[in-house]
């Protein structure tokens, strides 16, 4: 019977642990009418979690036993929120043990039945699975097409130990991380034969891929760029969601021009140098709303902007009339009009501001921001933007800024793409590609950014300054747009193609400029 070891049933706390957020306490539960299951081939639980009463489908692998990993998970440094769940779940299994004491011998005779009815519908099945079941029970290290066997019946399921153990290192993994490294991994496990049947199908070449250096940052020194700008900053409390590539440059700068800021990220990793240069740190978005008056997000893409604020522990718990929120990840206008609605309904104020630059343009405090929203909020925000930037636009009503801003990433996306067409074929014709920029900075095509990704492609290390996954995020927003206005975008298409497939390979957290490796073949 060990393999239920793992297996939670209606009633069981649980640790369960949703993308982005730190393991909660909750109960697993029947799916309220309105809470759909995902179409995802996954075993997963309706969980309902203590301190906010929210539900949500989480998937068995990311659910742990709420009393074998307790004293793991209760972290001394506990938020009020969290001291509430807590407490909550307690009062609940006091109530539970105490009920538990009246069940009946019938009803345990009555789920040995139950159970061993289903086994023997197993056999009559599967006459042969019966015979794999027992090799599996007798060797516990049984591997290959047993495990695969066993993981194809009805109600069998490997232990979660087995589990970890098939899953790769390089499975696909939550950005994420837990405070028990490797006990909620969000991987899929991915069978050994596939993998080497695709591989051989594919037949790719091997590429010596350089590793993406780190983000190192000096975050006492101000830039030249923000001493000259003379900020009187805002007595107004400020918070930051999100310390990735872009928004570390700019918390920098916030923090350096004299604003007080609040910052969370999904891996607490990088905010500790942050604490040390004078930020505040929040365990959960929402603690970052309450202790704010302005929040700024800034994440990889719309579907981490989205679980940022309508996940659990996310940014509309705390939202209220005094709160403004402004989000700086690069979305498209649907979503931007999602999380505007969802703010205003609880009487908060709503921003998007789009960024046009790369991490030095962040870092120097000299990017261009696009705005569109509430007005008042925005010249809330103005020591805030003109900290981080040399220049911010309003552009009216919400979903301007998302649409500039993809009309112009969609034109430096194709022109990166050409650019490194260009390069691959000065290459395969015998010509020095130092000779071509030399040229090309004479000409009418000389700019900042054709020089820098030309230099970049030359050197060939591609140090991350714009993340390749991230134009191509943006291309693919693009591509939607012109499908809703019927507006045909070929070239957009062919380049979106072009990264799509440089991401493939493996560059997805490379410079843009490593688009020359797919354009190299």
């Amino acid at each position: 019977m060990s393999g239920n070891q793992h297996k939670f049933r209606i009633g069981d706390p649980v640790w369960a642990k949703m993308k982005g957020f730190s393991p909660w306490p909750g109960k697993v539960c029947m799916p309220p009418s309105d809470i759909k299951r995902p179409a995802i081939k996954k075993q997963m639980h309706c969980v309902n979690f203590f301190g906010t009463n929210d539900f949500a489908w989480i998937e068995e692998n990311n659910m742990k036993d709420y009393e074998q990993y307790k004293e793991t998970l209760i972290k001394d440094k506990k938020t009020k929120q969290m001291a509430n769940a807590i407490e909550e779940m307690e009062k609940y299994l006091k109530d539970r043990d105490s009920s538990h004491g009246m069940k009946d011998e019938d009803d345990e005779e009555f789920d040995n039945l139950v159970s061993g009815k289903e086994k023997a519908k197993k056999v009559a099945r599967k006459p042969e699975s019966r015979k794999r079941e027992l090799n599996a029970d007798s060797d516990s290290s049984a591997s290959g097409p047993s495990s695969s066997s066993t993981a194809k019946k009805p109600k069998g399921r490997p232990q979660l130990k087995d589990r970890c153990k098939e899953e790769p290192s390089s499975s696909h993994s939550e950005r994420d991380s837990s405070p028990v490294p490797g006990q909620f991994s969000g991987g899929v496990s991915v069978g050994k034969k596939s993998s080497a049947a695709v591989a051989g199908l594919l037949d790719r070449p091997t590429l010596a891929r350089p590793v993406s250096p780190a983000i190192g940052m000096d975050l006492v020194t101000s830039s030249q760029t923000l001493r000259e700008k003379d900020i009187q900053p805002s007595k107004l409390n400020f918070g930051f969601l999100g310390l990735g590539i872009m928004g570390s440059g700019m918390v920098k700068n916030l923090l350096n021009s004299g604003h007080t800021v609040t910052v969370w990220n999904r891996t607490t990793e990088k905010v500790r140098d942050y604490l040390e240069a004078g930020a505040k740190e929040a365990l959960t978005p929402s603690d970052v709303i309450a202790e704010s008056d302005i929040t700024f997000s800034c994440v990889s893409d719309p579907q981490a902007a989205k679980d940022l604020v309508f996940g659990n522990c996310g940014v509309l718990q705390e939202i209220n009339t005094t709160k403004g929120y402004v989000e700086m990840t690069g979305i498209d206008s649907d979503t931007s009009q999602d999380i505007a609605e969802a703010i205003s309904l609880k009487g908060g104020r709503y921003l998007e501001a789009q960024i046009q630059g790369s991490k030095t343009q962040a870092q120097d405090g000299t990017l261009v921001i696009l705005v569109a929203g509430d007005r008042s909020l925005f010249d809330d925000c103005q020591s805030c933007f003109q900290a981080m930037g040399k220049n911010s636009f309003y552009l009216g009503e919400v979903g301007n800024a998302s649409k500039m801003n993809l009309v112009l990433q969609t034109m430096v996306g194709v022109t990166l793409a050409g650019l490194a067409e260009g390069m691959a074929l000065a290459d395969r014709a015998g010509l020095q590609q130092k000779d071509v920029m030399e040229v090309l900075e004479l000409t009418g095509l000389a700019c900042p950014t054709i020089l820098g990704k030309g230099k970049a492609i030359i050197d060939g290390g591609f140090p991350t300054h714009q993340p390749l996954q991230h134009m191509q995020k943006d291309l693919k927003l693009s591509l939607n747009m012109g499908d809703q206005l019927e507006q045909p975008l070929p070239l957009t298409a062919s380049a979106n193609e072009v990264f799509k497939h440089a991401k493939r390979l493996g560059y997805g957290e490379h410079d843009v400029s490593a688009v020359y490796i797919r354009a190299r073949f």
